[in-house]
């Protein structure tokens, strides 16, 4: 009987820890819903308050992970498939061992709530938010990173709640989101004495926050102050099939000069291009000579993507973006920093023989070294590069460069209608907020937009639709508190992880 019980019970806690990474889904586009993020891991941690071996609790952290990344990352198979030559199985495998890995993070985090709430008792349970904000930063850095959907992206339209990353970035959203998850979680297996005080104190830490994002949402200043610039961005919609076949280079080409006079036509002094816009490498091909006379015919500053080659010392190839003057020359060109694995490079080549078709296919892009900003007229704007976007540090960098206007240019095609392009838009917004600028997206197959500083979305296009979007933004100074600090709260919960483990683990030793 004895035995018995212990199997129900681990099967409970697989199933509950199993629930944590289906409501983790569940707060994320294109079918979730940010209130799910408020219980998503309460679920997990109020199994993890009872259990005290770390190896139960890897693999119910495990378990939590691997439903929440697969469920959260399953376009990726397709782009592998479809685009990367490979055999449905093979695709399977490779977006399986990129869930395993990423799923090491949510077992590391139940590990340490375990190892903490032995040695501390149950109040460690409050713990969870910090230790889950380290285990992100661990995801945004190890290996190049991959800290795509963080768990405070799920707020980016909770617009009331988003703007506390305008104090401390998404990592901030992240350590209130888990910080309510952990107080239901205690007041449900806590003492029963104080489980009323815990949700009092976390209704009061959320009102605050939702009072301070009302407050500032009311305030709008940022939409008044600076300068006003009319951006027009331009949603060629190639397919990828089409994006680099030589009979369509022409097509492609004609299709961004007439949409791009038709912007400029509406008022546009900055006209984006997205990602690899160009059929051919811009500085190569004596075809490029037609963009610049459209920089001249208009005078306009264009923004484009196209691969830029450099042979001195040896051959590389960038994703690069390019900024034209109005009298056609180049103000500047930033180089992709950020690669996406097994999209520009393969980690780990020599390892991956079963991949062959895509390691064969993939070309090993550079990465750039610094983060260029670009000149329009007396002001600097910036630009990150599809993925690049996910990487607040980044935007945050450029910004300290003097960045009056964020923009971003990706190539979306790869991941179609799936839930991808929603999710990187998604992530997209919460630059804006960060940072206190406006942003402006310029996107292949979309989703192009612009978003103001508040994260409101101004004006978007639809997936898979040939669109012109012209609109008014204004060219900003100054810095929001995240701005100044950056991620220095995520810092301090790493340091207050790493004491406690360390305590504990003295302690047990």
């Amino acid at each position: 009987m004895p035995q018995l019980l212990g199997s129900v019970h681990r099967l409970g806690a697989f199933t509950a820890a199993a629930l944590s990474g289906a409501l983790l889904v569940l707060s994320f586009p294109l079918w979730g819903h940010p209130g799910a993020a408020w219980v998503a891991l309460a679920p997990l941690l109020v199994v993890l308050h009872s259990t005290r071996s770390t190896r139960l609790a890897f693999g119910l952290g495990l378990t939590t992970g691997v439903v929440h990344f697969a469920g959260t990352l399953p376009w990726l198979t397709q782009v592998m498939t479809e685009f990367g030559g490979l055999t449905l199985p093979v695709g399977v495998l490779l977006n399986g061992l990129l869930v395993a890995y990423l799923a090491l993070f949510p077992a590391a985090f139940a590990v340490i709530v375990v190892l903490l709430c032995t040695r501390f008792g149950g109040w460690a349970l409050l713990s969870a938010a910090p230790v889950w904000v380290t285990t992100e930063l661990g995801r945004l850095w190890l290996f190049g990173g991959f800290p795509w959907e963080l768990l405070g992206y799920s707020q980016t339209s909770v617009l009331s709640v988003a703007q506390l990353a305008s104090l401390f970035g998404v990592h901030g959203v992240t350590l209130l989101v888990v910080f309510i998850n952990s107080a239901l979680a205690l007041a449900l297996v806590g003492p029963r004495e104080h489980r009323a005080r815990v949700l009092a104190v976390a209704t009061g830490v959320a009102g605050v926050v939702v009072l301070f994002g009302a407050w500032r949402l009311t305030d709008n200043r940022l939409v008044r102050d600076g300068t006003p610039l009319r951006v027009g961005l331009v949603q060629g919609n190639i397919e990828q099939a089409d994006k680099w076949d030589p009979a369509m280079r022409t097509t492609i080409l004609n299709r961004y000069l007439d949409l791009s006079r038709q912007s400029a036509a509406a008022g546009a002094r900055l006209i984006v291009w997205p990602e690899s816009a160009t059929p051919f490498s811009f500085e190569d091909v004596a075809a490029g000579e037609a963009v610049r006379q459209l920089a001249r015919d208009t005078g306009t500053y264009l923004l484009f993507g196209s691969t830029q080659r450099r042979r001195d010392p040896a051959p590389q190839l960038f994703n690069a973006a390019f900024a034209l003057r109005p009298d056609g020359e180049t103000a500047a060109v930033y180089r992709k920093m950020h690669l996406v694995p097994f999209g520009e490079y393969v980690p780990f080549r020599s390892l991956l023989f079963f991949a062959s078709p895509l390691v064969e296919t993939i070309m090993d892009f550079s990465p750039g070294a610094s983060p260029v900003t670009l000149k329009v007229g007396s002001h600097r704007i910036s630009t990150a590069i599809c993925y690049e976007i996910i990487y607040p540090g980044l935007t945050r960098s450029f910004v300290r460069r003097g960045s009056q206007l964020l923009t971003t240019i990706t190539n979306d095609a790869w991941y179609g209608r799936s839930a991808a392009p929603y999710q990187h838009f998604q992530q997209a917004t919460m630059r804006a907020i960060e940072q206190g600028r406006y942003l402006v997206r310029a996107a292949n197959t979309g989703i192009s937009g612009v978003v103001d500083p508040y994260g409101r979305v101004l004006t978007r296009s639809a997936l898979f639709e040939t669109a012109v979007i012209t609109e008014e933004v204004r060219l900003l100074s100054g810095f929001t508190f995240y701005g100044r600090i950056g991620d220095l709260v995520a810092y301090l919960c790493l340091t207050l992880s790493l004491t406690g483990v360390l305590t504990a683990w003295r302690t047990r030793v």
